[in-house]
């Protein structure tokens, strides 16, 4: 089912040189050319450079077999309207994707258009990016030594489960990035992915109009990714203790509307709201408040059983010979190709919070840990086989892949024997 979601052919790879295409593809293309029997091993080390936190890598290294294989016929609409469901936000699928066609803000901007990037005086323009990072005099960032911590102490007390959280980055491929013109306004950042809920107060828009209007002429507003780790949203850390009726103590990360997130699967824990210094905090995170509360429960239960997201989907998991397998039903699927890809790269972002990702924050709150090598993802090559069963369903389509998030972020930790902090492998 995963081969049409992949198959573009030589000729739009060759177009798509002029665009900003996704390296993945062009990485592919370059190995294809040298060996095209090349080893899982390479095929994993052509991956390394890049980031693809929706597909949890199995897809794309999937695709590298389905290459010019046979295809199947799909209605692109409902698989639209599935990854809208997935992605909370509109979407378009197909192979213009690949090629720049997707409705990404920086792939549509004007020609001439001045570049803004951040500087350590507001925002610095020019006419490249290239200049415009130079005059801004932007450094690269820097992946620290410093030991990981939690930021938040257990509540005192027996508790049957404790659970401490740390800082992570939502490392969602795309930067946030808007353009607009004199007196017009900005495109959206969000364009064609919903960035795990990190985007929706991106300031970039507003920027973009600002500046746009002050130079009289089109202006792009970009975040570095050193930008998004230093003033994007994280995912609220908690401090946690449960007891197997579900009564307990959870600490979390002061952040409007997270008590009520977490009061909607789990009404018998008491929430404490706590004043941090450290990065900004939102609710709008992936499942941010209630996948923990689940998974508090679950774990307190012993077991994972079927979790539901709330007003979406439900999901349940277990992990056999390393292979994580995944039930999920979604309503109608409408297009299993995307449901499929969004629930394993689900998979992979719950197996990496779990047991590898963590971002050093120092007492002052400055983040230390500022490059996609240094955020602790999961790489291609340690990423367990995901296998997903898509529950027949004639009910109404809604995201599956939240749940999925959920389910198996506890069947992981409950299968480690449930190590009291987070990431267990740190």
């Amino acid at each position: 089912l995963f081969r049409v979601s992949i198959a573009v052919d030589e000729s739009a790879i060759r177009e798509s040189w002029v665009v900003r295409t996704p390296g993945i593809i062009l990485r592919y293309a370059a190995l294809r050319s040298k060996e095209p029997d090349a080893s899982t091993e390479k095929i994993h080390n052509a991956l390394a450079a890049h980031l693809c936190r929706c597909t949890g890598w199995q897809t794309i290294v999937e695709a590298w077999d389905a290459y010019g294989g046979p295809s199947i016929e799909r209605d692109l609409t409902k698989a639209a309207e599935r990854a809208r469901l997935e992605g909370h936000t509109a979407q378009q699928v197909g192979a213009g994707v690949a090629s720049g066609q997707g409705g990404f803000a920086d792939d549509s901007y004007p020609e001439g258009a001045l570049v803004a990037v951040r500087s350590s005086e507001g925002w610095a323009t020019g006419e490249s990016l290239l200049d415009t990072r130079r005059a801004a005099g932007k450094v690269q960032g820097r992946r620290t030594t410093a030991e990981l911590s939690h930021p938040l102490e257990l509540p005192p007390g027996e508790w049957a489960i404790t659970l401490a959280t740390t800082w992570v980055e939502p490392a969602y491929l795309e930067t946030d990035a808007s353009w607009a013109a004199p007196g017009g306004t900005g495109a959206s950042p969000l364009g064609n992915g919903g960035a795990f809920g990190g985007k929706i107060d991106s300031p970039v828009s507003e920027v973009a109009v600002r500046l746009a209007d002050e130079h009289d002429r089109p202006v792009r507003a970009l975040f570095s990714r050193e930008d998004t780790v230093r003033f994007g949203p994280k995912r609220p850390p908690i401090a946690a203790g449960i007891n197997p009726d579900g009564t307990g103590i959870i600490r979390v990360v002061a952040t409007d509307g997270i008590a009520d997130a977490i009061r909607s699967i789990a009404p018998d824990l008491v929430v404490e709201e706590v004043d941090v210094n450290g990065l900004n905090t939102s609710s709008d995170i992936r499942g941010a408040g209630w996948v923990e509360a689940s998974i508090l429960l679950a774990a307190a239960r012993g077991a994972v059983g079927t979790l539901q997201a709330p007003g979406g989907g439900s999901a349940s998991v277990e992990i056999v010979d390393e292979t994580i397998r995944v039930w999920v039903d979604a309503g109608r699927a409408l297009d299993a190709v995307v449901l499929r890809s969004y629930c394993i790269g689900a998979a992979h972002m719950a197996y990496s919070w779990v047991t590898s990702e963590g971002l050093v924050v120092d007492e002052a709150g400055e983040v230390h840990d500022l490059t996609v090598r240094s955020f602790g993802i999961v790489k291609a090559s340690e990423m367990p086989r995901v296998e997903i069963e898509i529950a027949e369903s004639d009910s109404e389509p809604t995201n599956g892949s939240d749940a999925v998030f959920a389910a198996v972020a506890a069947a992981v930790w409950i299968d480690r024997g449930l190590p009291p902090r987070w990431p267990t492998d740190r």
